[in-house]
């Protein structure tokens, strides 16, 4: 992620760097175009940030998930012929 960063900060560098007069309708346009960029990046960066945070979230729940299924059926082996009679429901598949 740092990576866009730089290469967006390395742009706005340029288009300042050009000393880009911003009455053309050109320059208009790059600098417009650097800013959407900018505002991507920071987006992406958030997407990034909450994704990170909800895979979290989804661990704890598998884990409580787990220590349930444990207290409800026991602590189960998955090589015990019995194991198949706990999941022979046709919506859980295991992979």
């Amino acid at each position: 992620m740092d990576n866009l960063f730089e290469k967006v900060s390395y742009l706005r560098g340029l288009a300042d760097g050009l000393g880009i007069d911003e009455s053309s309708k050109e320059s208009k346009l790059l600098l417009s175009i650097v800013d959407v960029l900018d505002d991507i990046v920071e987006t992406i960066d958030d997407l990034s940030i909450e994704q990170d945070e909800i895979g979290e979230y989804v661990d704890y729940i598998d884990e409580d998930l787990a220590d349930m299924e444990e207290d409800i059926y026991g602590e189960i082996d998955e090589f015990d012929e019995d194991y198949d009679d706990y999941y022979e429901d046709e919506e859980y598949i295991e992979e």
